[in-house]
């Protein structure tokens, strides 16, 4: 298949070049740059929006917007492209790409990721998609190539990022979670790696805990995923809660710390430095 991908970061990258190397004819477009084996690097978003299929891969609703609709993009894309957007996105701005795609003739779908770089460029990704069910089985080729499973959300495309900033939110829980655990643990004289040792064996032995037990058993936070990015995430779920009428607590909770992590001035390191300001007592 001929495809396109507009932006490529830590995650990017990575579906790209598996792309290319399963065969397909991929063109990209990045703002800063940059190449990836066997891709052929275009000049602008239009020129990656006129194969078969495009993946967007950008950073948040802003710019998005400002790449793909204040600029005129989209509506110059090829009318048979089905274009997919796997960013982490508001529920309201997903809503929105449904009703502009449909204006301009174009078929959408959302598909949010749930995985680090380091899946992302194993092809690994767990893939959230929704949207109507012709453009996600003409798409599906292409998501089984980054993808590890594919989780069907249903018919309406927000659905899927609903359920994705869902997800980062109970990972940020489950995160500041394990830090007050070390908190009560380590203050009566249990290393945090005995008591994540404990906690991995018996009652929270899923990806998540795993994972970030193990970064922070090790104190040192190289960005998977920026503290900013996960503030900004945490933002994305606080909207929907108000747009669903609800306050949910958790939320309101760990998103102050997070919020308050960025402002320490660790926000280009990983999400998961909330952990250590709490430790730490906020310092």
């Amino acid at each position: 298949m001929d495809i396109g991908i507009i932006g490529l970061g830590a995650m990017g990258r990575g579906m790209a070049r598996n792309l290319a190397a399963a065969g397909h004819r991929v063109k990209a477009w990045n703002r800063s740059g940059g190449e990836v084996e066997g891709v052929t690097m275009v000049d602008t978003p239009v020129d990656a929006l006129q194969g078969d299929v495009a993946l967007t891969m950008l950073s948040d609703d802003a710019v998005i917007r400002s790449v793909l609709l204040d600029s005129g993009a989209l509506s110059k894309a090829n009318k048979s492209l089905v274009h997919v957007v796997t960013s982490t996105i508001s529920v309201a701005f997903a809503q929105e790409l449904v009703d502009v795609h449909a204006n301009a003739g174009i078929r959408y779908v959302s598909a949010p990721v749930l995985g680090r770089p380091d899946v992302a460029a194993a092809g690994q990704l767990n893939i959230l998609a929704g949207g109507a069910a012709d453009a996600v089985a003409a798409v599906r080729p292409v998501l089984e190539v980054i993808g590890g499973k594919i989780w069907d959300m249903g018919t309406e495309a927000p659905t899927a990022n609903a359920a994705k900033v869902a997800c980062n939110m109970m990972i940020t829980m489950a995160i500041e979670a394990m830090a007050e655990g070390v908190v009560l643990t380590e203050a009566n004289g249990l290393p945090r790696e005995r008591f994540f040792e404990l906690i991995l064996g018996t009652l929270f032995g899923s990806r998540s805990y795993q994972v970030y037990s193990a970064i922070i058993a090790e104190g040192k936070y190289q960005p998977g995923f920026k503290a900013v990015l996960g503030l900004k995430d945490l933002r994305l779920a606080t909207e929907a809660a108000e747009q669903a009428g609800r306050e949910l607590p958790m939320l309101s909770a760990v998103h102050r710390q997070m919020a308050e992590t960025v402002a320490s001035g660790q926000g280009e390191r990983d999400w998961a430095a909330m952990a250590e300001y709490t430790i730490r007592g906020g310092k």
